[in-house]
């Protein structure tokens, strides 16, 4: 979610206008820089309520400047109160809310400068629980879908989120590796590699970057059947076997505008044509200063989950396109020197008595999964 109010802060108050003949640069007017973002949202369900708090900076900068220090507590209107633990690295926990759903609740928030912010008081949501998590092929590469619904026609507006994890091999499985003079760091001689699937076998997880929205504001019965995710053609994530957790929110209203703006803020926005930048509506107000500005929206409501698998065996014909090429060299301590930063021994080639003479050698991106993933199996694989 952090990517969505980087990108927002910059596009609230500046038109980008399509690169032709000349740069242009507009001049940017008012302060766009040291306000308040918060990200997180009251979570009413098991499990813990994380806040985020930061700082815009300049459109230059890509990570937006934590907010140390502060005094983050929920509210109830019956005032009851809960105060958030700092983990001192922006972020503001507590394991678990214990919630009055006939109790209005806000966000609390005193920073370092003396500031005090508040969110608007709100009303306990409730999220239907998500009826099923569906895929098919569409365009040669993989279309993941949600579909929920609610009875009593209340919910209407919904967000998403997910986090997925896939497994994924190396271009190559190494039996050997180098063998390591302990003084100089050198390689000086090719052994067998003790666990080959320790580097050939990784996992890799991401979360979701884009906001994912739904309504059924406009037809008869709240019933939703979403596009979340889109795997390319061919893509790795399908190699071996994917898996999706999918998370689903309640909005308000309210809300819903807050996301729908930002998203068009964030993610559609490019040329001429596209929506322009619009402001946005949020519920959090900073009581020192009225007319200072804060991005971010804020309510309660519990979270849906649910998951799936999706194997490589599924979607066959699906064999990735693997950019990657061998290469012999000699095992001499010259050439291992030479080559033990770019490349890994892959298996060996020629033999003179007992010594390996000549070896295949891959780039370590080709060989050493762990580079853009992790050998540690997840617990729930």
């Amino acid at each position: 979610m952090k990517n969505y109010f980087k990108l927002a802060i910059g596009a609230i108050l500046i038109l980008l206008f399509a690169k032709c003949k000349q740069e242009y640069n507009p001049q940017v007017e008012g302060k766009t820089t040291g306000l308040l973002v918060v990200e997180g949202f009251l979570n009413s369900s098991q499990g813990p309520t994380t806040i985020r708090l930061s700082r815009s900076s300049d459109l230059e900068d890509t990570i937006l400047k934590p907010e140390f220090n502060a005094q983050v507590i929920v509210e109830g209107d019956d005032g009851s109160s809960f105060p958030l633990f700092d983990n001192g690295s922006g972020e503001y926990v507590i394991a678990q809310l214990s919630i009055d759903n006939g109790v209005k609740y806000r966000l609390h928030i005193r920073t370092m400068d003396a500031k005090e912010y508040v969110s608007d008081y709100t009303p306990v949501k409730h999220t239907p629980v998500i009826d099923s998590i569906s895929w098919q092929r569409e365009n040669e590469g993989v279309q993941i879908y949600v579909n929920t619904h609610d009875d009593q026609n209340n919910t209407k507006y919904y967000r998403w989120t997910y986090s997925e994890t896939w497994e994924f091999h190396s271009a190559y499985v190494s039996s050997l590796d180098y063998v390591i003079d302990p003084v100089t760091n050198d390689a000086i001689d090719l052994t067998g590699r003790a666990n080959p699937d320790a580097i050939y076998k990784c996992w890799k997880t991401q979360q979701s970057t884009n906001i994912i929205l739904g309504s059924s504001e406009k037809l008869t019965q709240d019933k939703i059947f979403v596009p979340i995710r889109y795997i390319e053609p061919l893509g790795e994530e399908l190699s071996v076997r994917y898996y999706i957790e999918l998370t689903q929110y309640a909005l308000s209203h309210e809300a819903y505008l807050f996301y729908q703006r930002l998203k068009k803020n964030t993610e559609q926005i490019g040329t001429l044509f596209d929506p322009q930048p619009s402001q946005l509506s949020t519920n959090i107000h900073c009581l020192t200063n009225p007319g200072e500005e804060v991005i971010g929206f804020v309510e309660i409501t519990d979270q849906q989950q649910s998951h799936i698998f999706i194997t490589n065996d599924q979607v066959k014909p699906w064999v990735p396109p693997v950019p990657c090429s061998n290469f012999v060299f000699v095992n001499h301590p010259d050439t291992l020197r030479a080559i033990q930063d770019g490349y890994l021994p892959v298996q060996p080639i020629s033999y003179r008595g007992p010594r390996i003479y000549k070896f295949q050698a891959s780039p370590r991106e080709c060989v050493d999964c762990t580079l853009r993933g992790t050998n540690i199996k997840p617990a729930f694989w």
